[in-house]
This record gives C-alpha cells, sequence and structure tokens, in this order.
C-alpha cells in the first residue's frame, strides 16, 4: 500500500501508520491486526473493532504482555484482559508552514547511547509510550546540563506526509525554562523543511500541554480513546 497523504488517515493513526510507513515493523495480521514489535511500542492497531480483529489481536500478546489501542476502532476487552489505562488523546495537527523561533538553548542530537537516560526521563514523566528501540523510529533530540538530561523531544509514527511529534517531556527541576517549547520547534521546523505535516497527540486533561501546542500552531482535530490493557491469561 502506498503511503497515504490525506488528513482521514489520522483517524485510525497506529493501523494507518503500521500498513504504510512502518508496515517494515508491523507484526501480525494486514488485514485484521497488527503492532509494533515489544521493544519499540505497545501500541496497536485494528482497522476495526469487530471480534475477528480482537481475537488476531489477542493471538499477537503473550500472556502478561501488554498492548495499547487507539484511534477510531477501540475494542471493549474480553475478561482475560486487565484494564491500565483507559484515557482519552486529542489530537493535534500544524497545518501552518511558517518555522517557529527556536530559542538559544544548547539542543543535541541523541542516539541509542542516550536511552538509558531517556527512560530514565520518561519513568519520571510519563509522556507515553517510550521504549528501548523507539529512537529509531525517528529523530530525537535533547537538552542536557552537566550531563543530566533535563528535557527531550522527537518523531514516532509517520503516515503519509504527516510526521507525529512525540516523546515531548521535561524533568520536573526543569520545568518552566521553555525547554519543550524550543526542543518542539526543532522537531517541527525539521519536518516543515522535509515537506512533512506535524501531528501529536496528548491526554485531554492536560490542559497545559495543549495550551503550550496551540501557542505553536496546532489546532485540534479529532478526540478519541486510548485503552492499554495487559493479557491476564
Amino acid at each position: 500500500m502506498s503511503p497515504r497523504t490525506d488528513e482521514a488517515a489520522l483517524d485510525n493513526p497506529v493501523w494507518s501508520c503500521l500498513t504504510t510507513r512502518h508496515a517494515h515493523l508491523a507484526l501480525g495480521d494486514h488485514r485484521r491486526a497488527l503492532r509494533y514489535p515489544l521493544d519499540f511500542s505497545p501500541l496497536s492497531g485494528l482497522p476495526a473493532a469487530a471480534p475477528d480483529n480482537l481475537g488476531a489481536l489477542q493471538a499477537l500478546v503473550a500472556v502478561g504482555d501488554d498492548v495499547a489501542v487507539a484511534g477510531a476502532h477501540v475494542p471493549e476487552w474480553p475478561e482475560n484482559w486487565e484494564t491500565l489505562h483507559r484515557i482519552a488523546l486529542v489530537q493535534m495537527v500544524r497545518r501552518e508552514q511558517s518555522l517557529l523561533p527556536e530559542g538559544r538553548a544548547e539542543i543535541a542530537p541523541l542516539s541509542a547511547a542516550d536511552v538509558p537516560d531517556m527512560l530514565d526521563l520518561v519513568e519520571l514523566t510519563h509522556p507515553g509510550p517510550f521504549r528501548e528501540r523507539t529512537i529509531e523510529l525517528g529523530t530525537f533530540v535533547g537538552v542536557r546540563e552537566r550531563g543530566r538530561l533535563l528535557a527531550m523531544a522527537g518523531e514516532r509514527m509517520w503516515i503519509g506526509d504527516h510526521r507525529e511529534v512525540s516523546a515531548v517531556c521535561t524533568h520536573p527541576e526543569a520545568q518552566g525554562r521553555g525547554f519543550a517549547r524550543v526542543l518542539m520547534a526543532r522537531v517541527v521546523n525539521r519536518m516543515l523543511r522535509l515537506g512533512q505535516t506535524p501531528f501529536l497527540h496528548v491526554e485531554s486533561g492536560n490542559a497545559r500541554a495543549i495550551r503550550t501546542y496551540e501557542g505553536l500552531g496546532f489546532v485540534k482535530r479529532a478526540e478519541f480513546p486510548l485503552l492499554y490493557a495487559r493479557r491476564m491469561q
């Protein structure tokens, strides 16, 4: 399947990504259920919330393993699953083509050598799923002071010409210093220079983050559920 460039593909973002740009990573049945490898992400996608599709997804998940489904087709899990989180996500898109001011912070590219520090920061701030090989899904940048990683941002899903801004987080001791804005500006500007349209997902109750993203030119496009669950048997 060739990459889709229309925004309708964003309605079911994980499925759209795993059937196109990230098809080389997808595990499962390209007609019924797909997921990322565990060390990349717990995200998975379904073309519809039908019993056959849920059964196909369950076959991809070992007992004790967890998986997340987000988008237009989030099923009700059977009794052998434990719901870990159920939240509403706001999807935002930046259709403006103007570049953002990047400020003066010393931003450095992040690599595989930085993953332990990135995982520690994610554990502290909970920006969303980030695992050992998530860094391979895109370009990540960060801010360090005296060797300590204080903030980071990067890329995850890729749907046609739409590129997802992801893993935006700042250490609690460094909040209020504008690092998130500066890092997002770097990530967004890179996308724009490549002819891509930035989009992102944020928990609907995170009003502070939504205001920040609106200030950077993102607008709300859609709202849908995310269900994070563990297979118990």
